[in-house]
């Protein structure tokens, strides 16, 4: 079985202790993460080629990215630009960044790509979500041609929602890396 290297890429301000990226990583040493230059006033540009250098850094046909808020955003931006065949990506809670109510220092993320992603993903979104209706993020998976997961009332799936470790979720992950275990 060909070997994956799970990349998870955080949204904005970062992932925290307690949130499942970073919860995630203690459990398995090998996943890597994409470090940003700027977690608070994010530049797309910035962003996306943050990404690029790590994904450079593995085989593509082996990464998984596992994105949450923002990130799904920076990787759809990312697969314009670049057009990777990667193995897959979990996008958890993607954030409207075309909303009115927006952070104003994120700069360069509207409109979103609405193209195709060229490769296998799974959009994972709530139904309570402050950053996205449950509507939008079925449209942009639509979009992507990923598969639609809505997890119910689980607000924007961070640690402030009650997620820690998240085995739902690590259950996409070896969906999309073709395992059983990570």
């Amino acid at each position: 079985m060909q070997h994956s290297t799970v990349i998870l890429v955080p949204g904005l301000g970062d992932s925290g202790p307690n949130h499942w990226q970073s919860l995630w990583q203690q459990q398995f040493p090998a996943f890597e993460r994409v470090q940003q230059q700027n977690w608070d006033a994010p530049r797309q540009q910035d962003w996306v080629e943050e990404l690029e250098k790590e994904v450079a850094r593995h085989k593509p046909d082996q990464v998984v990215l596992v994105a949450h808020s923002l990130a799904c955003i920076a990787v759809a931006f990312w697969a314009q630009k670049y057009n990777r065949k990667i193995k897959g990506a979990l996008l958890v809670a993607p954030a409207d960044t075309e909303a009115a109510a927006f952070p104003e220092a994120v700069v360069g993320f509207s409109p979103i790509p609405l193209q195709p992603l060229p490769f296998k993903s799974v959009v994972v979104s709530s139904s309570n979500d402050s950053y996205i209706s449950a509507k939008r993020a079925q449209q942009l998976a639509s979009a992507w041609g990923s598969r639609y997961v809505n997890i119910g009332l689980a607000g924007h799936i961070n640690s402030a929602s009650g997620y820690g470790c998240w085995d739902e979720g690590l259950e996409l992950v070896k969906g999309l890396c073709g395992t059983s275990r990570l």
